[in-house]
């Protein structure tokens, strides 16, 4: 079977360092989210796909298929390709949408799409051996848990996920634990912080220099070890996969301040007024007893404020 070639990332373009034209194709910019800056396409097996592609005229002949971050070798059946929908992998893991026309393969690698191992397939406090513990949703209904968990490896933990996040930003927190690695992550929560960043940057009013300073506290955090975080929520977002705690450098100053904190929870309101569905937690943390001052944020899907 012949394999899918990746063009190195140097030759890559737009919108953030992304795939060149592939047969005349190319991630839409709506893939990438409203942000414009999201790499990370998330699902279970066999779910369908949203991932829209700019397409010629003439698609004829067009098909897709699924290759794993780790291979030039497509895996399943290839598939005739449209312009948005598609069918996730069987198997969970990381893959990127290989389109291939007349003989001409490329694998489109700007985004992503990272197939969950399900919330069911993990037994008791365990998945793969990985010790997660137990969601409160396994003791007592009513309660939401993850759609799934990604596989995370040592080789992937620095995959860019969105501009300025990488998948390793989700690993919890536990000493000691071994590779693999499993992560809830949420799209809507890297969308949020991304439009964040992209508002502090407004604010800012900073054109010449479009970069930002942004350190992650905490992504996932597994509920084993949510429980050892001093303070932490007992059902906490984290557990989810939808927050993140981060310190961002909203001034440019260099420094990690009291302001800055007040700028990036300005900065999530506004995106929250813009974006209601995206409504969630804004918490500051400014107290001595931290290293220095940062935000929670998350994408609970209601209004929660709090400060610490």
């Amino acid at each position: 079977m012949l394999g899918f070639y990746r063009p190195p990332r140097s030759l890559l373009v737009a919108p953030f360092g992304g795939d060149s034209a592939v047969a005349g194709v190319a991630p839409a910019t709506t893939a990438f989210g409203r942000s414009g800056a999201v790499h990370l396409q998330l699902a279970r097996p066999g779910d369908p796909v949203y991932y829209p592609l700019a397409m010629p005229a003439d698609s004829l002949g067009l098909s897709y298929e699924w290759v794993p971050l780790d291979s030039q070798t497509p895996t399943g059946t290839a598939a005739r390709a449209n312009d948005s929908a598609f069918v996730a992998p069987a198997a969970p893991g990381l893959y990127q949408l290989g389109i291939a026309r007349n003989g001409e393969r490329r694998a489109l690698d700007a985004i992503t799409v990272a197939v969950m191992i399900p919330f069911e397939d993990k037994h008791g406090a365990t998945l793969d051996g990985y010790r997660l513990g137990i969601f409160m949703a396994e003791k007592k209904e009513g309660h939401e848990r993850p759609l799934g968990f990604v596989k995370i490896s040592a080789d992937v933990a620095d995959l860019p996920i969105t501009k300025h996040l990488r998948l390793g930003d989700f690993l919890s927190r536990q000493e000691r634990a071994s590779w693999p690695r499993y992560a809830a992550v949420s799209a809507r929560v890297l969308d949020k912080v991304e439009l964040v960043v992209a508002e502090v940057l407004r604010m800012r009013g900073d054109t010449t220099r479009p970069r930002i300073t942004m350190t992650v506290h905490s992504g996932f955090r597994a509920p084993v070890f949510n429980r050892t975080v001093r303070r932490a929520a007992k059902d906490s977002r984290h557990q989810y996969g939808d927050a993140m705690d981060v310190a961002i450098d909203a001034d440019g100053d260099g420094k990690l301040t009291r302001k800055d904190v007040k700028l990036v929870a300005q900065a999530a309101e506004s995106v929250e007024l813009a974006y209601p569905d995206l409504v969630g937690g804004v918490g500051v943390y400014t107290s001595r007893r931290y290293p220095h001052p940062y935000v929670h944020i998350d994408a609970r899907g209601k209004r929660a404020r709090w400060r610490s």
